[in-house]
C-alpha cells in the first residue's frame, strides 16, 4: 500500500491531553542523567521536588502529549518497520511547568517524495498548551524518514535546510555519561518500544545490545547546552534542534562540542568510546 499524499497531509490525529506530575518530570531527568551526582545542587532542581528553584528540562517538551506510533495504522501506507526520526526541534515559548496539564495539535505539513528507491520525508509539527492558563507553551517540529515510501508521486521539494556547523575548532565541550539503565529509565517517559529494552529484540534489528532512545540522545546534549550556556537556568533556554546521526548504547560517554555566536550554539555530540558522532547540525538558541 503506497502513500496517499492527500490522506496523510489531512491526517486525523485530534488533540491529544496529558496530565504529569512533579515525578513524571523527575523520572524524564533521571533518565538522562541527571542526579547521577548526588551533592552536585545545580541539578537538584531538576530531580527533587523540594529543591529552590525546582524545574523541568526544557527537553521535556517532546515527550509531552505525543500522538503516539501512528505510522503503525495500516491506512497510513507507511512501512512502519523502516521509519527514522531524522531530525527534532524544540522551539520553547514559556518554559516547560514542572506539572501540568497540556493540551498538543499535531499536523503534517509536507511530504517529500525523494524517489521510488530513496524513501519520502515526513515533516510534523507539534503545538503544546498549558489547558488551564491557555499557555503555549512550545512548538516541536520533526522530520520522519520514510526508508521504503518513496515513489509515490508527491512533491520532489524543497526539502528544510540543515545547519550548518562553523569549520573551526569547537570553543568547547561537554562529557556526560550515560547510565548503564539510561534507556530502561527513559522508556517509562512513554517511549515502549522493545528495541531499548530487549536484547532479543535488539540482535533481530542488528545492534550488539538495546539502544538508548534518539530523543534521550538529544536530552542528553540539550542537558550540556543548559550546563554549559545557560548555567541551569531554563528560562534562558530558547530553542534547540538537530539531525540524527548514528545510535548510543546507554553506558557510552557523550561528548557535546560547542560552538558560541552570541545567542546562537551550534553543537553536535559524538561517542567518545567509539568517536562515532550521533548528533549532527544541531542549532540551540539561549538568553545570554
Amino acid at each position: 500500500m503506497a502513500i496517499d499524499y492527500d490522506k496523510l497531509m489531512n491526517w486525523p490525529f485530534g488533540q491529544v491531553e496529558q496530565t504529569y506530575t512533579a515525578k513524571d518530570s523527575i523520572l524524564y531527568a533521571l533518565g538522562l542523567g541527571l542526579g547521577a551526582d548526588p551533592l552536585d545542587t545545580d541539578q537538584l532542581r531538576y530531580v527533587f521536588e523540594e529543591a529552590a528553584g525546582f524545574a523541568a528540562l526544557p527537553t521535556m517538551a517532546v515527550v509531552l502529549a505525543g500522538p503516539g506510533f501512528w505510522a503503525r495504522d495500516p491506512n497510513s501506507g507507511i512501512s512502519w518497520q523502516k521509519v527514522l526520526h531524522g531530525e527534532q526541534e524544540i522551539v520553547l515559548h514559556a518554559p516547560v511547568p514542572p506539572a501540568a496539564t497540556m493540551v498538543a495539535e499535531t499536523k503534517i505539513t509536507e511530504i517529500i517524495d525523494k524517489g521510488a528507491d530513496k524513501g519520502a520525508l515526513l515533516y510534523q509539527q507539534r503545538t503544546l498548551v498549558e489547558k488551564t492558563s491557555g499557555t503555549k507553551v512550545a512548538t516541536l517540529y520533526s522530520t520522519t524518514f520514510a526508508r521504503a515510501d518513496g515513489g509515490f508521486g508527491g512533491p520532489t521539494g524543497p526539502t528544510r535546510p540543515v545547519h550548518s556547523l562553523p569549520d573551526s575548532a569547537p570553543d568547547g565541550f561537554c562529557d556526560l555519561p550515560v547510565l548503564p539503565q539510561a534507556a530502561l529509565i527513559y522508556r517509562l517517559s512513554g517511549d515502549p518500544n522493545p528495541l531499548h529494552a530487549d536484547p532479543a529484540v535488539a540482535a533481530a534489528a542488528g545492534f550488539k545490545a538495546p539502544i538508548l532512545h534518539g530523543l534521550c540522545s538529544l536530552g542528553v546534549a540539550g542537558h550540556a547546552i543548559l550546563k554549559t550556556c545557560c548555567d541551569y537556568d531554563p528560562s534562558r533556554f530558547k530553542s534547540l534542534g538537530l539531525r540524527f546521526s548514528a545510535p548510543v548504547y546507554p553506558g557510552e560517554t557523550i561528548r557535546t562540542e560547542i560552538w558560541r555566536d552570541g545567542e546562537v550554539v551550534s553543537f553536535r555530540a559524538r561517542v567518545l568510546e567509539r568517536d562515532q558522532v550521533v548528533l549532527n547540525n544541531g542549532k540551540a538558541v539561549v538568553a545570554n
